[in-house]
């Protein structure tokens, strides 16, 4: 799993080169933003289980067929499975969050998920919607902490909608 501080430096070592005030730029950006991330990577991991549950409620909620007989919830194993997917995007994105990189929601979550999803049957729209919930919900603990940088702490999530709903042209 690399970080913004290590795809500079790997970068710029490939090149064979010092650090150039553009790198000094990203870097400085990077720790400017460190008190924020951390805050809201606090939030993320000692509220996770409330998070889940109720990301987990209101999309039920809204789409209450998911659970019914042939919905891609219905049976305890199905449901179980869900909330477990639903936890592994909340806790990727944290991780993309403090690291302030996504490449890790690449690696570990997107590369190959929508084939794998497609060829179990498992829809696609529940799944985006279930982490655009989880983005509301950190968005609104955001904004009730008052933490400056909104965009940037919900950019692993936006990251992940706009991964799963790219279509193949």
């Amino acid at each position: 799993m690399k970080d913004v501080i290590t795809n500079i430096l790997n970068k710029y070592d490939l090149a064979g080169r010092y650090l150039d005030t553009l790198a000094i730029e990203e870097l400085n950006n990077y720790f400017s933003t460190a008190n924020d991330r951390i805050k809201a990577v606090e939030f993320i991991n000692s509220q996770s289980s409330k998070i889940i549950r109720e990301a987990a409620t209101r999309l039920y909620t809204e789409q209450p067929e998911l659970l019914r007989p042939g919905g891609n919830s219905y049976t305890t194993r199905r449901y179980a499975t869900c909330l477990r997917d639903i936890e592994y995007y909340l806790r990727y994105a944290s991780y993309a969050l403090i690291a302030g990189d996504n490449n890790i929601l690449d690696e570990r979550v997107l590369d190959g998920l929508k084939e794998t999803y497609n060829s179990l049957g498992v829809p696609l729209s529940p799944t985006i919607r279930s982490i655009k919930i989880l983005e509301e919900i950190i968005g609104n603990e955001i904004t009730s902490k008052k933490l400056t940088n909104s965009s940037l702490i919900l950019e692993p999530f936006n990251y992940l909608i706009i991964g799963l709903s790219e279509q193949n042209i």
